[in-house]
């Protein structure tokens, strides 16, 4: 690419002032000439410059308009010579923060170079900002931020919640447990617990705004998504509970903002679901707890002891999982400053996408495709000798055995029932055949294989998977909103820009 001279496209002749001018006539030397500076000179060497943001700044401060140039000009300017190359020019201009630059040859003012005329020939000589660094396609390794809410170590096979193995939280807590320690840092003691149970119990219920408009929700539209309801439902929860930018309020009120909207879910979704159905949504009960009340939400009925647990440790294993496509996509939208409830239903927009909340029926699916035991093998070669997707197999962190699903394949034995034991047939036969067909290639049972199993087992409709790994998942967006709001910088990446050079000449109307 040919390098072009500031001399070819520097603006000349200079408009200048004298230091003894008013400010009031520098100012209409600007207007009248259509340009951003001028060029204090004494005996036509530039001695400083003028530009309209010192005119702003000394309206502001209230200045004389009578007073003097040379008593509000920036003395001594940094120039540079018609000899130097455009994108040297362009360089000075971006690292030290200026617009307008005089230009001089042997002490003589000869030009002026600005960003409006380095912009105007962009396409001459287009300049990488210095400070931009190239990231994989899926920002895949690329660290965004800190965080204390917890962490995926897929070459290991193990994630936390803050310090503690979330598998092992979900053998020996309660939901509302883990709830209490990605809101405030460690897990409570019986005191703790019972007064966030009292906090959050009431939270539970659908805002009296919002009921009325639910059964249109419910139904609307004729073949809608999983989370299609849910989206347009939180939204309206979020505007009946008045929520207010997550930038213009306190720590407690965002706190109080989190839990509600993480309250409120569970019974969103079943209301919208038994409104589909042609039901009547039903009150949550203050007996039971986080997931024995979403079962109850379902049926009416209080739940086996045993689903109700089983459907504890799912979601309990679905809080969190590092910054996954919902949960940056949560942490994004906080950072613009924006309310809470906004954060969610962008999230939930994220995890609406079938290759982030969309496999556990799919898995289920498949299970269904290949019929009976027997059918398992022949089915599986098939798939992968033609390149088809093994649904509920494979994970973009984990190399090794996924931990939620070594977790939940031991529930869903627990729970018993034919397809327990042919999911346990099926993911040794996908592991043996792609072992003999494809070798080197590890794929591994992940969490939404044996998710599918145990909720089918506890009976919860397929359509109701993704929604439940919603209602659980939405306690780790909110722990990350509040960690974003609380150290907030927006989150504003860069892109490279592989269009045609601009800027082309805009054609005329025809």
């Amino acid at each position: 690419m040919a390098t072009r001279a500031v001399a070819d496209i520097m603006s000349s002749p200079v408009v200048t002032a004298e230091a003894t001018e008013l400010l009031s006539d520098a100012a209409t030397h600007m207007h009248e000439h259509k340009v951003g500076s001028v060029v204090v000179v004494d005996g036509g060497k530039p001695v400083g410059i003028l530009t309209e943001s010192d005119l702003v700044r000394l309206a502001a401060e209230g200045a004389d308009a009578n007073a003097k140039v040379g008593e509000w000009m920036t003395a001594d300017p940094y120039t540079i010579t018609s000899a130097v190359e455009v994108a040297d020019a362009w360089n000075t201009l971006s690292e030290r923060g200026y617009r307008h630059i005089p230009v001089v040859d042997d002490g003589e003012l000869v030009g002026m170079v600005s960003m409006r005329d380095l912009v105007g020939i962009a396409q001459i000589a287009p300049m990488a900002h210095p400070s931009l660094v190239d990231a994989p396609k899926g920002l895949e390794g690329v660290v965004v931020a800190e965080t204390t809410v917890g962490d995926v170590r897929g070459q290991e096979g193990f994630y936390h919640y803050r310090h503690y193995n979330a598998v092992e939280l979900a053998g020996k807590r309660s939901l509302e447990d883990v709830w209490y320690l990605l809101f405030s840092g460690e897990l409570p003691d019986a005191t703790e617990r019972k007064a966030f149970l009292d906090e959050v119990r009431p939270m539970a219920a659908i805002p009296d705004a919002v009921k009325p408009l639910l059964p249109d929700i419910a139904k609307a539209g004729e073949h809608p998504g999983p989370l299609d309801a849910l989206r347009t439902a939180m939204s309206a929860v979020a505007q009946s509970l008045d929520l207010r930018p997550s930038m213009d309020t306190d720590a407690v009120t965002r706190r109080t903002d989190a839990l509600r909207l993480c309250a409120v879910t569970p019974t969103l979704i079943m209301a919208l679901h038994r409104l589909r159905n042609g039901l009547d949504p039903l009150e949550p009960s203050d007996d039971l707890g986080y997931s024995a009340n979403y079962l109850y939400l379902l049926t009416g009925e209080v739940p086996d002891p045993d689903h109700a647990r089983a459907v504890e440790q799912y979601q309990i294993s679905t809080i969190d999982h590092g910054f996954n496509a919902s949960t940056f996509t949560a942490r994004v939208v906080t950072s613009t400053g924006a309310d809470f409830g906004s954060a969610v239903v962008a999230a939930l927009g994220s995890l609406s996408g079938p290759l982030h909340g969309g496999a556990p029926s799919r898995a289920l699916d498949m299970l269904d495709a290949i019929g009976t035991p027997d059918k398992t093998e022949a089915w599986i070669r098939n798939a992968v000798e033609h390149g088809e997707r093994i649904m509920g197999f494979g994970h973009r962190v984990y190399k090794t055995d996924d931990p939620r699903s070594l977790m939940l394949r031991d529930v869903a034995q627990r729970l018993g029932g034919d397809k327990a034991a042919f999911a346990t047939q099926v993911e040794k036969t996908v592991v043996d055949v792609l072992a003999e067909l494809k070798p080197g290639r590890h794929l591994y049972a992940n969490v939404e294989f044996y998710a599918g199993v145990v909720m089918d087992r506890c009976g919860l409709p397929r359509e109701l998977f993704t929604p439940t790994f919603a209602s659980s998942r939405v306690i780790g967006w909110c722990a990350n909103m509040l960690e974003q709001a609380a150290d907030n910088r927006i989150v504003r990446p860069s892109a490279r820009y592989v269009g045609p050079p601009p800027p082309q000449p805009v054609p005329d109307p025809e």
